[in-house]
């Protein structure tokens, strides 16, 4: 038995190539990146890196008898799989515009880094930072590192 062809029929074309050619125009060859963390040039009060003290902190100094608090590998690792979807949804929010999207992807991401430095708290401080801080919260001294955290879209 012969099925008959289904026929469909297409009004408002104009308007659809019109969608996707301003879907287009910000979507194609935007070549936008994201950068989120501790960027280039970021520094304390006295000089010292920014992304310096954080890869300290991050990865441990066994010279300085610093163990390493992987704040930031651990923050990707857990939320590493939101992204793509999170990015899907602020372009579809977004009319497209890349910029927009990798902006705002950036802000939550570099909400999520700040919250995943808060909660690390192991291993614990030692007895002797504690007192010289004041207080037994690791990677958390004068609020530099945490509030240097940036982000840019290039």
């Amino acid at each position: 038995m012969l099925e008959e062809p289904i026929v469909a029929t297409l009004s408002g074309g104009d308007k659809f190539v019109r969608i996707i050619a301003d879907i287009t125009k910000n979507v194609e060859g935007s070549g936008k990146t994201l950068s989120v963390g501790f960027l280039d040039g970021s520094t304390y009060p006295d000089g010292t890196s920014t992304p310096l003290v954080a890869a300290v902190q991050e990865f441990g100094s066994p010279s300085r008898n610093i163990p390493p608090r992987p704040f930031f590998r651990n923050m990707i690792a857990r939320k590493h799989n939101e992204w793509p979807s999170a990015v899907a949804e602020l372009l579809k929010a977004n009319n497209y515009n890349v910029t927009k999207a990798l902006m705002q992807t950036g802000e939550g991401i570099k909400g999520q880094l700040q919250q995943s430095i808060k909660d690390t708290n192991t291993p614990p401080l030692a007895p002797a930072t504690i007192k010289r801080k004041g207080f037994s919260t690791p990677l958390i001294d004068t609020g530099h590192m945490i509030n240097s955290i940036d982000y840019k879209v290039e």
